[in-house]
């Protein structure tokens, strides 16, 4: 095995970097130890940044994947939010569905996949998959929160903010609102999502690992009441999640997508959107033979992204917190519709750190 560029991990971010990879001419080969269907517990909902980003690598929704929505709503037991996407589609489909749409393009841009196959014995321009030599011109770990590639290149994360534990599962139930909603309780959310015209995704995110979906949904009852006698039509998925940011996203040859080089909190929904963002911003660093311009942006995408995560770990620790700035959006709903638009924008101005204080004092004296 020879390639351009070798990916380890065939996930959206591994499969996303090989076919822009491809796309500029680069020979790709990707590498996961798993066999597909690839499936990971996660809110299943497209921003329209990630939906414009799979367009261009020529991933297109055929008119039956998924169901499209239009804004999100933030709700607890006093009050709630709501915000329209004021642009772009927006999509919830089945992370299986994506990760199979995903494999047909990179099979269709001549990206050679091995499922199943282990990589190890990492040196600098080689490693071994399933014990025969590969030798690469880059490597890309799009390995996850753990990646092995992170840890090769030596570019383990200073610190790991913080952990919380994923579950997922769909329901057969017709959506009852155009919105993704986002339920908050003390210490946890629960995040409806409609993938289909007769089935909803409800994601749970809590800092407990006991904690399950059937026995927290009577913190929930407004969605308890929605689900009530709801046929559950997959069994419940979880998994681990640590908030981190690697050391660098670059060193030498080596670059990191996804998971594997900045990790947020999924309720922001910002997991796909980065790892596709990543995927063509690597891609046109790697056409340029020049890694310092992903370098560069990537440092910049994940400042914005943890901006987000922060506030919403802050909401999720403090009711008192969360009250007020679900009471300042539900007062003030051009507020939540324009920090809506900068997180699921296409190319929006980030979140800068001044706005960020200016809302705490809005929210402080709310």
């Amino acid at each position: 095995m020879r390639p351009d560029i070798l990916v380890v991990g065939g996930g959206p971010a591994g499969l996303g970097s090989a076919i822009a990879a491809a796309q500029k001419g680069f020979r790709v080969a990707v590498v996961d130890s798993r066999k597909p269907p690839i499936n990971k517990p996660c809110g299943e909902g497209l921003l329209p940044e990630a939906v414009e980003s799979l367009r261009l690598l020529g991933v297109h929704f055929p008119p039956n994947a998924g169901h499209t929505f239009e804004g999100f709503r933030f709700v607890d037991d006093e009050r709630s939010a709501s915000a329209r996407i004021p642009r772009g589609r927006a999509i919830a489909l089945r992370r299986t569905v994506l990760h199979r749409m995903l494999i047909e393009r990179a099979e269709e841009c001549g990206v050679d996949l091995y499922w199943g196959a282990r990589v190890s014995d990492f040196e600098s321009g080689s490693a071994r998959v399933d014990g025969k030599a590969a030798r690469y011109r880059w490597l890309i770990g799009a390995d996850g929160q753990n990646s092995v590639v992170r840890s090769f290149a030596r570019l383990e994360a200073r610190w790991t903010s913080a952990q919380r534990f994923g579950f997922r599962r769909h329901y057969a139930v017709a959506p009852w609102t155009g919105l993704v909603e986002v339920h908050w309780a003390r210490r946890s959310q629960m995040v409806v999502a409609p993938t289909s015209t007769g089935e909803v995704c409800v994601s749970m995110f809590a800092d407990d690992s006991r904690a399950r979906i059937g026995s927290t949904l009577d913190q929930f009852p407004e969605l308890a009441e929605r689900l009530r006698g709801a046929e559950a039509v997959s069994s419940e998925a979880g998994a681990m999640i640590k908030f981190r940011r690697a050391r660098a996203a670059v060193r030498g040859k080596v670059a990191l997508v996804g998971d594997a080089g900045c990790t947020v909190d999924a309720v922001s929904g910002q997991g796909l959107t980065l790892a596709f963002r990543h995927a063509h911003l690597l891609a046109d660093a790697l056409a340029a033979e020049n890694l310092k311009l992903y370098e560069a942006a990537h440092r910049q995408l994940s400042v914005a992204a943890m901006r987000v995560t922060h506030l919403l770990m802050a909401m999720n620790d403090s009711v008192a917190l969360r009250r007020k700035v679900l009471r300042l959006f539900a007062g003030h709903p051009n507020l939540f519709a324009k920090m809506l638009a900068v997180h699921t924008q296409p190319s929006p101005a980030p979140l800068k750190a001044c706005e960020i204080m200016n809302l705490t004092w809005r929210v402080l004296w709310a």
